[in-house]
């Protein structure tokens, strides 16, 4: 009876969600006295998740799956949740793992958590610490059902390394493709994932017009880290949507988010509440923004910005 845990990846590498979920799925599992048990899909160098706890992996490799389904992929987790016996089910609480998880509840009845931001707070009952009102507030929720589904909030519990012996298995369960069928992706290549990103600099009106992101993308760039914009940003076709970080947008977690010329609206600040330090760089004091981050600089983004991304270059160079 060992915990499962699914692992994601993109083109065969994996995510660091995954890493960070093995990591949490074997907390729980010394907790429980048993041991974890990951499932792959199309994915490459699977035996290095016992790097970080998993002692086995069931490895599904399926050319009709290149592209995320959330039914297909549903059906694979529950599939391995059966064979192994697994009462805890971990997964991350990706935009795709969301879509996902609650197909594997309905499937094996499970009841289903996510945004757990901690190790159980005991297994016996089965307590998890989780956030709510879009990240606001923290609530301890015990889960009853005999199968338990948890979403690990990113960044929440790290990538920990728990050397471990790991043995692979190849996995071949019949999979439910659904109704919804991927045709193309379209993506850059270029950038750093919004997503995957430690650190995320994003944009607002303030920056009075497209022309002006260079800044953006230069301190992105010596920061090695992700753009991003406000809703009203992408809405004026400045900045693709894919880029739009929000309540209605894409969540993030980031350990840094730098907002420069964003005054924070309710929806904005709601999206990126769970970023572990939040920055804000803006001309007037009275912008809400302030009253959520952690550091603040009263300033003229097209003053500052330039400064900052000079000093951190100076210090790389050091």
């Amino acid at each position: 009876m060992s915990i499962l845990v699914y692992t994601e990846s993109e083109g065969g590498k994996f995510k660091k969600i995954a890493q960070e979920a093995v990591s949490f799925a074997k907390g729980i599992a010394n907790a429980m006295g048993t041991s974890v048990t990951a499932v792959t899909i199309n994915a490459e160098n699977t035996a290095e998740l016992g790097k970080y706890g998993a002692s086995k992996v069931l490895e599904v490799t399926n050319d009709t799956l290149k592209n995320f389904n959330a039914e297909a992929y549903a059906s694979i987790v529950s599939e391995a949740a059966k064979k192994e016996g697994a009462k805890v089910v971990v997964v991350s609480s990706s935009a795709n793992s969301k879509f996902m998880a609650p197909f594997i509840a309905v499937e094996l009845e499970a009841g289903y958590v996510p945004n757990v931001t901690a190790l159980p707070e005991s297994t016996a009952p089965f307590k998890v610490k989780h956030t709510v009102f879009s990240n606001k507030a923290f609530s301890v929720t015990e889960i009853k059902t005999d199968i338990k589904l948890v979403g690990l909030a990113k960044n929440a519990f790290g990538v920990k390394e728990s050397e471990t012996s790991v043995s692979t298995e190849s996995f071949s369960p019949q999979v439910n493709l659904g109704s919804v069928e991927t045709v193309s992706i379209d993506k850059a290549t270029d950038k750093v994932s919004i997503a995957d990103a430690e650190i995320v600099v994003s944009g607002g009106r303030g920056l009075k017009g497209p022309e002006n992101w260079g800044m953006i993308e230069e301190l992105a760039g010596v920061l090695g880290a992700a753009t991003a914009c406000s809703k009203p940003v992408s809405d004026m076709g400045w900045r693709p949507h894919s880029e739009h970080v929000g309540q209605t947008g894409k969540p993030v977690a980031s350990n840094l988010y730098i907002a420069i010329g964003i005054s924070g609206a309710i929806q904005h600040l709601a999206g990126i509440n769970s970023s572990k330090v939040k920055v804000v760089i803006n001309n007037d004091a009275e912008a809400p923004f302030f009253k959520a981050a952690d550091y603040g600089i009263v300033g003229d983004a097209f003053e500052v910005v330039p400064k900052l991304t000079e000093a951190i270059k100076k210090l790389k160079s050091a």
